[in-house]
């Protein structure tokens, strides 16, 4: 059983070596709604889609990101799902996070007039193939129109 466990570790190793995964792509944003809306706190939830240049399958195992809009701290998403990405596709990706409201008043405000704002999103992301995962590092950043009326 140990050798069969080193044999298949060695193949995806050397697999994953040779052919080094490239970098997701985002395609757009679908589905931006408000979930839950509070006074000192809001839920967002938005699906992204990407497309996976790769000539393989993988799976996202969890994220870690930080979203900002203009500069300022708007809001983190933390998610531990398993989601297949198909190879050479696009999939979407859920994402909720939570928002301080008055980072949204004071710093947003575009986001709810549906005016053009500077999205950032960064932080990472564990993907893998295989059972073999590796974290790699999200930095996007982009002019969006986000309307809520």
């Amino acid at each position: 059983m140990k050798k069969k466990f080193v044999t298949v570790f060695s193949a995806v190793v050397v697999f994953m070596s040779c052919s080094s995964p490239k970098a997701l792509e985002y395609r757009e944003y679908h589905n931006f709604s408000v979930e839950k809306l509070g006074y000192s706190n809001s839920t967002i939830k938005i699906d992204l889609v990407y497309f996976n240049p790769n000539n393989f399958r993988m799976q996202l195992r969890n994220t870690d990101l930080d979203i900002f809009i203009n500069g300022k701290l708007f809001g983190h998403s933390s998610t531990d799902t398993l989601i297949p990405i198909p190879k050479r596709d696009t999939f979407s990706l859920p994402v909720m996070f939570d928002v301080n409201m008055q980072s949204l008043y004071q710093n947003a405000l575009n986001t709810l007039l549906g005016k053009e704002v500077t999205l950032k999103v960064s932080g990472k992301v564990k993907i893998g193939k295989a059972n073999v995962f590796m974290y790699f590092p999200v930095n996007y950043e982009s002019k969006e129109t986000f309307s809520l009326f």
